[in-house]
């Protein structure tokens, strides 16, 4: 049994582990409130995210992030490291410009909140957007203007595809349903990358129901002023 925590959300798995989204498993998820009584006494004091796999402790995000790539490593299990570092990097912002934005209570501050959210959704969808070196043929006479690929480092999930997107699906939820803000449909590139993440079972039938974002952030997403 594995325990590990992302974006508010508690996962107890069973039998394997898995890591964000990449590999099926039977598993439960509890809200940051409504903790399971096995939680209470791992690690008092200890904020997540962590892991337990064999009995085992690990509290530290690196630490999780390279035990994983050393265990569920190829042949039984995909590199889940990107190839491009930059793809790491991007929509490291997002969630943090959210949080403010949730949180924020006053309606004169809205619209400066807002926009520093939609600016760092928009230099994600840039990202999204500019062709990857290994999307560009040096021997071609084409000129590729806009990347057509599915993930942040291609085609393929990675882990910086395992850390974002459950932020992005908090913030699709939670955003709409307090702030009644929805990612501009011009942003085409992030709702290209959503659509294909919502395709994938390992996606889709993972991520915390809507009304489970709703009630977390009930509290969090208090009435403008």
């Amino acid at each position: 049994m594995g325990y590990f925590f992302v974006s508010g959300i508690y996962c107890i798995l069973i039998s394997t582990p898995y890591w964000s989204h990449i590999f099926p498993s039977t598993h439960n998820c509890f809200t940051s409130c409504r903790r399971p009584k096995e939680l209470l006494h791992l690690a008092p004091g200890t904020n997540p995210p962590f892991l337990i796999f064999n009995g085992e402790l690990k509290t530290d995000f690196i630490k999780i992030e390279e035990f994983l790539e050393e265990t569920l490593a190829p042949p039984r299990y995909p590199h889940l490291t990107p190839r491009q570092p930059e793809s790491y990097a991007a929509g490291s912002d997002v969630f943090a410009k959210f949080s403010a934005y949730i949180k924020n209570t006053s309606k004169a501050a809205n619209e400066k909140f807002e926009n520093a959210l939609l600016k760092e959704l928009k230099r994600l969808d840039n990202y999204l957007r500019e062709p990857l070196p290994d999307e560009i043929d040096a021997n071609s006479t084409e000129t590729i203007v806009s990347s057509t690929r599915k993930y942040l480092d291609g085609n393929k999930f990675t882990l910086a595809d395992c850390n974002l997107l459950p932020k992005l699906h908090i913030i699709k939820v939670a955003a709409k349903k307090y702030r009644n803000f929805e990612i501009p449909k011009e942003m085409s590139a992030l709702w290209r990358y959503l659509k294909y993440a919502n395709e994938r079972n390992e996606f889709n039938q993972t991520c915390p129901s809507n009304e489970e974002i709703e009630r977390v952030y009930a509290d969090i997403a208090k009435e403008m002023q």
